[in-house]
């Protein structure tokens, strides 16, 4: 079969799937099975294949700062799971209302040898310089490598500054860090300790 009776048989295939495309190179004739005219096809699949233009980003600042938002949280998620105390720190603005933040994180990276955490971004808010990221989250918490590991999910609120550098300056809600207080809290006491 020659090159010129493959395109052929593919044009017409893609012809006969729709009906429009077919009858449009036969100008005032009617519909019939027969095939146009060769250079009818050529015309028709040049202007097909020409396609839609790329789409340019409208406002590319916006879309730069989007962009770094998504690199922070996900610095965040990544230094929490790695346990890279220097890294999570580094993602947070100098405030000494994150100082609680720091410390159940840093409990968690003593007590647990594995954590395992995924974020799911539900919205973001941008107003000036401050950002909300709402997100869904979920993970596993491991002491050792035959732990079962505590699993748990939440919902939360990360509250980021910046337009360049995007640190954290608070989060509220149901957070993943801090699920060594978390397991403490819902831990009976022991007979030792209860009032009496």
């Amino acid at each position: 079969m020659a090159k010129a009776d493959i395109i052929m048989l593919g044009l017409q295939l893609m012809a006969f799937s729709c009906p429009v495309l077919y009858c449009l190179p036969m100008s005032a004739r009617r519909c019939d099975p027969s095939p146009p005219p060769f250079i009818s096809w050529l015309i028709l699949l040049a202007l097909l294949l020409g396609g839609c233009p790329s789409k340019a980003i409208q406002y590319p600042a916006e879309h730069e700062r989007l962009v770094r938002i998504d690199q922070a949280v996900e610095s965040l998620r990544s230094a929490y799971q790695q346990k890279d105390r220097a890294g999570f720190q580094s993602m947070l603005l100098p405030l000494d209302q994150l100082d609680e933040l720091k410390r159940q994180v840093d409990m968690d990276f003593e007590v647990f040898s594995a954590i395992s955490l995924e974020f799911k971004v539900e919205r973001v808010v941008i107003e000036k310089d401050d950002i909300d990221v709402f997100i869904h989250w979920q993970g596993t918490w491991k002491k050792d490598a035959g732990d079962m590991g505590i699993r748990q999910r939440g919902y939360a609120r990360l509250q980021w500054s910046g337009t360049h550098s995007i640190l954290l300056r608070s989060a509220q809600g149901d957070l993943p860090f801090g699920m060594k207080a978390k397991q403490m809290l819902s831990e009976p006491l022991s007979p030792l300790t209860q009032p009496q």
